[in-house]
């Protein structure tokens, strides 16, 4: 089943399965941005960075379009130290500063997500997979289906009946089947699983030379971590040596990558195990307006209605800005382009076809170019081909491997979507 077929399959049965608890919908923000991409505006001026607000935003609205949900959340890890740094003072210490680029989006997102009608939690001293483990917990306790949209695997050992692990970037579904499919133990054993394995991303060791194989192999002889140590002395080989040393280290390893369920969220999440203070809440679409108008985001202005106010007049320069490229044309507007009568469309599948198509391109004053894609959703789609037109009427495609068989295939691929030559294939750089 591929990753759309389960989120409309998972979505299905939302909508026609509605539970008495409702929906409960948590969000672990895992901030990302390109670095060193200032955008100016039609003025020449620097716009604030805004690379990850504008991911948020489109994860966000996925989210909503694809599960609504009753109760929302959006949670972010607080500055300072936790219970597990003065257990292990070098938990995740080896984790470098997050970069000012990042630092200065931080505001604008927590503004955003409020906009949008969720809760934002930053609670300091706890980990957001700790109120995410709280807040999971408590609502499934109450039979809420809960979603978490996260790609951590560590909240897989959440996962139960009534709780899913959704990743938005790449549309992978951790339910039980799909925690089990994916790491070869069950949910209730993933705590285990980790322990003996560790987490590099945090700086837990494990059992030295022990990786998934072997964590899966014990697990599945001995039934779980404790029947591992158990059964220490009876282990051979190095790493059968190498779980004896980290004996002494394992419970320590497995406090730490508990996820809590029980932490006091009081002024942030008031009157649990009620969800009522995490509501889903109205978007406020003349903010969403201003916000999408202050950071550049036109599109986005426009689709929540209303005209965009117009930004402030800049400052005469003795140089003429050159345009963005979202930018709308100056002067009269372009006469509206006549119908064509005939249309000539083709395929590219041959080195003379793409080199015809090539020197048209070159010799046209304005080539129009398309990307084909699998979606309109920016979040899950994939490119299937790129299309072009020289003159109204004629157009051309170059389809991608995803929807051309090597045996349809005549004598070239182009490199930037077409497996490498390792795989049999020619390659060409358009």
């Amino acid at each position: 089943m591929s990753a759309c077929a389960g989120h409309n399959t998972f979505y299905d049965r939302i909508q026609e399965n509605p539970v008495a608890g409702g929906w409960l919908q948590l969000f672990v923000s895992r901030l990302f941005c390109r670095r060193g991409q200032h955008e100016r505006d039609a003025a020449g001026r620097h716009r604030p960075e805004t690379g990850a607000v504008r991911i948020m935003i489109n994860m966000m609205n996925s989210l909503r379009k694809e599960y609504p949900a009753d109760y929302v959340a959006c949670v972010f890890d607080a500055k300072g130290p936790t219970f597990r740094d003065e257990i292990y003072p070098e938990y995740k210490a080896h984790r470098d500063p997050m970069p000012d680029d990042l630092r200065s989006q931080i505001a604008p997102i927590h503004e955003i997500v409020r906009l949008l009608g969720w809760k934002v939690l930053d609670v300091p001293g706890v980990e957001a997979d700790d109120v995410i483990g709280t807040l999971a917990a408590t609502a499934a306790s109450q039979g809420i289906e809960v979603i978490v949209s996260s790609g951590d695997k560590d909240l897989a050992q959440l996962v139960n009946e009534h709780i899913t692990i959704i990743d938005t970037m790449n549309g992978k579904r951790r339910d039980l089947a799909g925690v089990e499919a994916e790491f070869g133990v069950p949910a209730r054993l993933m705590l285990d699983y980790q322990t003996l394995v560790g987490d590099t991303v945090d700086n837990v060791p494990g059992v030295a030379k022990v990786g998934p194989k072997t964590a899966v192999k014990w697990l599945q002889q001995y039934g779980s971590l404790q029947g591992v140590v158990d059964n220490a002395a009876n282990i051979g080989g190095v790493v059968g040596e190498n779980l004896r040393k980290a004996l002494d280290w394992l419970p320590t390893g497995r406090t730490l990558l508990t996820i809590k369920t029980d932490c006091d969220l009081t002024g942030w999440v008031d009157g649990l195990p009620a969800m009522d203070s995490i509501a889903a809440g109205a978007q406020d679409t003349g903010a969403l307006r201003a916000f999408y108008e202050k950071y550049g985001f036109k599109g986005l202005a426009k689709s929540v209605g209303g005209a965009e106010t117009s930004a402030a007049a800049p400052a005469p320069s003795a140089r003429t800005a050159e345009p963005g490229l979202f930018d709308e044309p100056a002067g009269e507007a372009a006469a509206p382009a006549s119908r064509v009568s005939t249309v000539e469309y083709e395929t590219i599948f041959s080195y003379e076809a793409l080199d015809a198509l090539i020197q048209r391109i070159h010799a046209a004053p304005l080539t129009a170019l398309d990307t084909e894609t699998t979606s309109l959703d920016e979040m899950r789609a994939e490119i299937v081909g790129i299309s072009f037109s020289t003159e109204p009427g004629k157009g051309a495609t170059i389809p991608g491997w995803r929807t051309v068989t090597p045996a349809r295939l005549s004598s070239w691929t182009a490199t930037w979507c077409w497996p490498s030559s390792s795989l049999g294939w020619k390659t060409r750089k358009l």
